[in-house]
């Protein structure tokens, strides 16, 4: 099997090596090299590095639809497929009638659920309980072609989106070996539109609390949104950022967001609906730690409100 690979971040490597030891990849096809970190060094994709490690060429189109000298390589290589995992540009329809068989994508959901950009964050903020990958062949929408293979995974009450992203990269691989193995043989199954949901792009403005949610919709919060860009909340005009926080189920009468209690398990605080015992934090300039080392030196005040 010849195999071209696209993608571009950590998320993709493990499945580019499953590839590399399973079949033969002629070419991969990654985002440019890009400025960063805070010296903005350009810096390669995590793909490319494994590319170069490996010998195999590498191409970096700026936009893949516009740039002719790579749809033209693509057609010279003459792939039995094309591999897509978070590559981060949309193909587009004479791209994907090049492979012999098909493009297949890897989405980290079990679609038709999670469609977009970032369907682990919203698995866990909405506070599900299972994920998964789904292998699927690529048309023209976003996500919306006919799916293969799946593989499900249990999301454990205190599961970050940083753990469930390790999880599922690590798995794909497999499941793409599993589908090109298998591809003839495979009943595709059409997506339901009416069970779909999109998951668009994480920012940093959807992480500002409200603390008059429900304590288990916080929590689902800071878990979906570690280890980037990271729940915050704001104490005594300070940026306090929550890394690990669990819920009480125990009613307050106070406003949302009072922090009734300071021990070394926790800052426990008002929400909408239960309360929520703050166990990891960080502050500006500062390196996260956890509450009760935070207080040895420091001073949180109960009967303030966390804004």
């Amino acid at each position: 099997m010849n195999i071209v690979f696209m993608g571009t971040p950590d998320f993709a490597v493990p499945s580019l090596k499953g590839l590399i030891e399973n079949f033969d990849v002629k070419a991969v096809f990654t985002q440019p090299d890009r400025p960063k970190g805070r010296g903005n060094k350009i810096t390669m994709s995590p793909v490319k590095m494994v590319a170069l490690e490996n010998n195999i060429p590498v191409y970096q189109p700026k936009n893949l639809k516009k740039e002719r000298e790579y749809i033209d390589k693509l057609r010279e290589i003459q792939p039995d497929f094309i591999i897509v995992v978070a590559f981060g540009q949309i193909l587009s329809k004479e791209v994907l009638e090049i492979p012999k068989y098909a493009c297949i994508n890897l989405h980290a959901s079990l679609l038709p659920k999670y469609r977009g950009a970032a369907p682990i964050n919203f698995a866990i903020i909405n506070g599900e309980t299972k994920s998964g990958n789904t292998s699927m062949i690529m048309g023209e929408g976003l996500d919306t072609g006919d799916m293969l293979l799946k593989q499900e995974v249990e999301i454990g009450k205190d599961m970050t989106a940083g753990e469930l992203h390790d999880i599922l990269s690590g798995k794909g691989s497999s499941l793409l070996i599993e589908t090109i193995n298998n591809f003839s043989n495979i009943k595709r199954e059409k997506q339901e539109d009416s069970l779909s949901c999109y998951a668009s792009m994480i920012n940093k403005d959807m992480a500002k609390i409200n603390w008059s949610e429900k304590a288990e919709n916080i929590n689902n919060l800071i878990r979906g949104l570690n280890p980037w860009p990271i729940a915050f909340t704001e104490y005594e005009d300070k940026v306090m950022k929550i890394y690990k926080a669990q819920v009480i189920n125990k009613k307050a009468s106070e406003v949302p967001g009072c922090i009734l209690k300071v021990t070394e398990e926790g800052i426990e605080v008002a929400c909408g609906e239960n309360t929520l015992l703050i166990e990891k934090v960080q502050f500006p300039g500062k390196k996260p730690i956890l509450v009760k080392e935070y207080i040895r030196g420091n001073q949180i005040k109960e009967g303030n409100i966390l804004k």
